[in-house]
């Protein structure tokens, strides 16, 4: 399984750092950031217009926070981790979910969002992965570790 071997764990860790630090950018910019209401909106993706992109090492983060071989398929265009209404995986969620608020400042996300895919491109380098930068529909069903 992954996660259980030190290369694979230092990969988790590193993600984990990389998603509390955008926590603290965050909550050190309130204002900018926006509130989150958890109405669950964005998560439908074709209603909400937008598209959510996930790096490798966050699926591998939450497949092995899961506990699980496998990742939910997308069978529609809405998260299959959001369950009536509310974020099934919400402490392990993506760094789009994690940047994203309806209520936010676009700049702000964006400034975000691209310092964030910085990290997760390193950490696809030290750990040689391939970086892709994919939909999550994309992402979850093709998802696969050698």
């Amino acid at each position: 399984m992954v996660g259980k071997n030190k290369p694979n764990r230092q990969l988790i860790n590193k993600v984990a750092e990389v998603y509390n630090w955008l926590n603290s950018q965050i909550e050190d910019h309130k204002d900018l950031a926006g509130r989150c209401y958890a109405c669950g909106k964005c998560c439908d993706f074709e209603s909400f217009e937008h598209k959510l992109f996930v790096t490798p090492p966050e699926l591998i983060y939450l497949r092995t926070n899961l506990h699980s071989e496998n990742l939910k398929l997308m069978k529609t265009g809405h998260c299959p981790y959001n369950a009536g209404g509310k974020c099934g995986v919400y402490e392990h969620r993506f760094s789009g979910c994690r940047i994203f608020s309806c209520k936010g400042d676009l700049d702000f996300q964006n400034e975000l969002s691209e310092k964030a895919l910085k990290k997760f491109k390193a950490i696809c380098e030290q750990f040689q992965i391939p970086y892709r930068y994919t939909d999550l529909a994309t992402a979850l069903d093709g998802f696969s570790v050698a």
